[in-house]
């Protein structure tokens, strides 16, 4: 699954520390630390009908990112919303948008790895594309990576870092399959997330998700824990095998980018009746009537 380039985004204003730049002139320092060695956080938002979806807490997984990071300056809350509304504003955007939003630790006065060297405060990125959700809403097909999740003590998963070498490995290996995503395991072998989405399994009515050790606890996830229970469904977080996916009746993945979306095929194995499920359905239903009534007014 390879996304198309949309017309509208031709002409479009980035946000870049304030200065609201055509795409083509918007550009970041080669001493920024986010190209010096993926030293950034970001985060996935998205506009319905003038309100953006959970913003509060997107900005406030920012927040603990950068300072997880040890980020000497992080802009306030307030000073973040109002440059995605400028950048908004200035793109005449009001619904069916994705905003990419990445905090670097900003511009170093020489190369090098050291902290110590970033002296002139964040740098602060907002990037809007006119965006509907990514992924098919036939069923998507995965393969197993070989590629694994780490654990905390290596890198913890839970802060939201924009080095994404290792998903994009798996995505590698994902398009050399000629499939939509890759399925990561963690070390010890259970079902961490794909390489860009979390995964949920269906088996009997009851909804399962992996437990956050080697995942971010992702907020789309969470709304559908909300949702789960809200509507008494059956819902867990534990370790999953990649077994239970094979038998499970029904698999889906969230994400900001892509919502929910069905799986309907993993390593070449047919999940269910091979087609998206009602329990998915009914969640991307109920998932829908949130972000169709709920979120913070930007424009």
């Amino acid at each position: 699954m390879l996304q198309h380039f949309n017309e509208k985004n031709r002409e479009l204003i980035v946000n870049v520390n304030g200065r609201l730049l055509h795409r083509d002139e918007a550009g970041i320092s080669p001493f920024d630390s986010a190209v010096q060695g993926g030293d950034a956080v970001w985060e996935g938002l998205r506009l319905y009908r003038g309100r953006i979806f959970k913003l509060h807490e997107h900005i406030e997984r920012l927040r603990r990112s950068a300072t997880a990071l040890g980020f000497s300056e992080i802009p306030p809350n307030e000073k973040i919303i109002e440059e995605i509304k400028r950048t908004l504003t200035a793109n005449q955007m009001q619904n069916n948008v994705h905003i990419r939003l990445t905090l670097t630790r900003g511009v170093k006065i020489t190369s090098g790895m050291d902290p110590r060297l970033n002296q002139s405060g964040p740098t602060l990125i907002v990037l809007a594309e006119h965006k509907a959700p990514v992924y098919a809403t036939t069923g998507l097909s995965l393969v197993t990576s070989n590629i694994r999740r780490p654990p905390p003590e290596i890198l913890d998963p839970q802060i939201h870092h924009a080095n994404l070498l290792n998903s994009i490995m798996a995505k590698i290996e994902a398009n050399e399959a000629g499939v939509d995503d890759a399925l990561m395991l963690d070390l010890r072998g259970f079902v961490a997330e794909t390489n860009a989405t979390h995964l949920f399994i269906v088996k009997g009515g009851q909804v399962a998700t992996s437990r956050v050790l080697a995942c971010p606890a992702g907020i789309t996830r969470a709304t559908i824990l909300e949702i789960c229970a809200t509507e008494q469904i059956g819902c867990c977080e534990r370790d999953i095998t990649l077994e239970e996916v094979y038998g499970a009746d029904e698999v889906f993945c969230s994400g900001t980018m892509g919502e929910l979306a069905g799986v309907t095929e993993v390593d070449k194995r047919s999940i269910g009746a091979g087609t998206v499920g009602l329990m998915t359905k009914r969640l991307s239903a109920l998932y829908a009537e949130r972000t169709a009534s709920e979120g913070v007014a930007v424009v």
